[in-house]
């Protein structure tokens, strides 16, 4: 099964030597999406603001591969401040609130400069 990467100049581009996203199969993998809007300029200060940027770039790249959110299977979100994860849960919800949520993992890590990052795996078969 050959897999392709996916590139699109409407979600952030790239932090480093990787995909926006490969397809593999039936599966989406979406890379971790940042608070940086298109042009490569970071979204500061609200969180809020911070956590739609990265949702809106997540969601640009599963549609540059002719998948969208509503075909996740697996999410993971990495907070800077699990004292955001409240905020995070409700505008989470505006984008994985459909009737069959995925899975998902939500962790603290060390992120440096901004507040959250988040990943998913789609899975576009019948």
């Amino acid at each position: 099964m050959p897999k392709k990467a996916i590139s699109t100049d409407k979600a952030a581009p790239p932090g480093g030597p990787y995909s926006q996203a490969v397809v593999a199969g039936d599966h989406v993998y979406l890379a971790g999406a940042c608070p940086v809007l298109p042009d490569g300029t970071w979204v500061r200060g609200a969180f809020a603001d911070q956590a739609r940027a990265a949702f809106e770039n997540l969601a640009r790249v599963a549609e540059a591969a002719g998948a969208d959110l509503t075909q996740a299977v697996r999410v993971g979100v990495y907070l800077r401040d699990f004292a955001d994860f409240a905020e995070m849960n409700e505008i989470y919800a505006e984008y994985f609130g459909h009737p069959d949520p995925p899975v998902r993992t939500t962790l603290p890590v060390a992120l440096n400069g901004f507040d959250i990052e988040i990943d998913a795996i789609l899975y576009t078969g019948d």
